[in-house]
């Protein structure tokens, strides 16, 4: 079936209409929050004020993980609720969720004890959910795995296995879910106030950024989900409300294939400022990051720092043969973790705790921060269990722990370029035959075909070409040069579909140009 926005609309047309319940922000939580409610056969409106997941969610490190770093912080509450969670990812998306091998290389034999030990822990808290078995490997079958790491020095190796997926196309899978369950899903609309009755919250009114008609939907409960921005939705709540989040900025670098040379992903757990590295096989390149940076100020499109650069250049270049350099660099992007605002001047980002956090306000507002991608689920059936015990709805049971995500298929071919539409990809292929322009590449850099951009329109509401070469496609991420060089044959078919003129067309290069120069360096 085509997904069409203005389809979706529609559902907002009758004025006496009650939701059970809306929810303000379409990243990995809101948009876990849709499917859990709307499986549990809740009225469900979600409202995004950009494009779904054009935040945090479409900028992690691509890892559904128990997180080796919070074991060794002692956070073996969390280690196990992500561990869990991550099976059944796997299990409910398995056309965008893998099992990757990952190395830790070991330049002193009691690193090799250390982490030998720590990870038949991971191993031990994973249970029947279990990846695969950590192991000790020798130097020789650490470069035979890893030919680019530095040999100097090297003692051994350990090797675990985790989870990799793609951040962008999960929440794409999520919002298609959540409508196939009846609920209603929204890009740009802004929620810009909430309406109350006496000191409860009613409903919200909400603008649609494309043609400025506000509407005012009423609900029996609203959920702030909007990651870095959940202050400013508190703010409307309670404007004397203080600071809840502190954002924390963490970057990657992309370069060619060749700079890690293998399947398997690299990982660094201790810097040299006791930061956590991963250098991982993404998408036919090599994804490098992060960093974990404290700022004072958030915004939609955050950019990355030169220091932040040189980190991650400088620390890539301790570990691999082949030093990458500024040149080097096919992308860079920015992402904003929503941490807890710290208690103390001096706690670093890095040390605070990355469980999520779930609060109802006294006019009955429910806020849920914190996280990671790898929990959306848990966090999402945590948030509706509390909105329907807020809005006085009769429990009904979560489904999610076994529903199918849109898109799932078991057996999945990933040299197949199409792999991330699961079994959408053979009605992609099918649309690429009504016309023979629709087949060829947008650059010859990347696998990306015109039916894509089409696809992209009818079916995953897309309206920007941004959100076809950041999101529907991972072209900026990959290679934001080539997805430069893609955006004038992408406008045009966008155009054509969604019936623009040249104005739009030369709009949208623009807008899209001023976001690309973002994920360039030296330009």
């Amino acid at each position: 079936m085509e997904i069409r926005r203005e389809e979706q609309i529609k559902h907002l047309s009758d004025p006496a209409l009650i939701w059970d319940i809306i929810i303000i922000g379409g990243g990995a939580t809101g948009l876990g929050v849709a499917v859990d409610a709307a499986s549990r056969g809740l009225k469900t409106l979600l409202l995004e004020q950009s494009d779904f997941a054009k935040g945090t969610s479409s900028r992690s490190t691509k890892l559904v993980h128990g997180g080796v770093r919070y074991l060794a912080q002692g956070n073996i509450g969390l280690v196990v609720e992500a561990l869990r969670e991550r099976g059944r990812l796997l299990q409910n998306a398995p056309h965008l969720v893998r099992n990757e091998i990952f190395i830790i290389p070991n330049y002193s034999w009691w690193n090799s004890f250390f982490y030998s030990v720590g990870l038949s822990m991971y191993d031990l808290l994973s249970g029947k959910r279990s990846f695969g078995r950590s192991r000790l490997i020798s130097k020789k079958e650490l470069i035979r795995r890893i030919p680019n790491i530095r040999q100097a020095g090297l003692k051994s190796g350990v090797l675990y296995h985790d989870g990799q997926f793609d951040d962008a196309r999960l929440a794409i899978s999520l919002a298609i879910t959540a409508i196939e369950q009846k609920a209603t899903v929204l890009n740009f609309f802004r929620v810009d106030q909430l309406i109350k009755a006496g000191n409860k919250i009613e409903g919200v009114i909400a603008k649609d950024s494309e043609t400025g008609i506000s509407y005012t939907l009423r609900s029996k409960a609203v959920v702030n989900a909007t990651g870095v921005f959940v202050d400013e939705v508190l703010l409307m709540d309670m404007p004397e409300s203080g600071r809840m989040v502190r954002p924390s900025q963490g970057i990657h670098l992309v370069f060619e294939n060749s700079f890690l040379g293998s399947r398997d992903a690299l990982m660094i757990p201790r810097t040299k400022d006791g930061r956590v590295l991963f250098a991982i096989p993404w998408h036919d390149r090599t994804l490098v990051g992060t960093t974990d940076t404290p700022l004072d100020a958030h915004q939609l499109e955050p950019i990355a720092l030169e220091e932040e650069i040189k980190f991650i250049l400088d620390t890539a270049g301790i570990y691999l043969t082949r030093k990458p350099t500024r040149k080097d660099i096919l992308s860079v992007f920015a992402g904003l973790r929503p941490l807890a605002a710290p208690k103390g001047e001096n706690q670093k980002t890095k040390e605070i705790s990355r469980s999520h956090k779930l609060i109802t306000s006294p006019s009955g507002l429910i806020t849920i921060t914190g996280g990671k991608w790898t929990t959306y689920r848990q966090m999402a059936e945590e948030t509706v269990d509390r909105a329907m015990e807020q809005a006085g709805i009769p429990h009904r049971p979560n489904v999610t722990k076994k529903l199918k995500l849109h898109g799932c298929r078991e057996s999945v071919d990933w040299q197949d370029p199409f792999f991330v539409y699961g079994s959408d990809s053979s009605a992609v292929k099918l649309l690429a035959k009504e016309n023979p322009s629709w087949r060829e590449l947008l650059d010859p850099r990347l696998p990306y075909i015109g039916a894509e951009v089409v696809w992209a329109v009818r079916n995953e509401m897309a309206r920007t070409i941004e959100d076809v070469l950041a999101r529907r496609t991972r072209a900026l991420f990959l290679d934001a040069r080539a997805a430069r060089d893609m955006a004038p044959a992408v406008a045009r078919l966008m155009a054509a579909e969604l019936k623009k003129d040249a104005s739009w067309e030369k709009e949208q290069l623009l807008s899209f140009n001023s976001v690309a120069k973002n994920y360039l360096v030296d330009e």
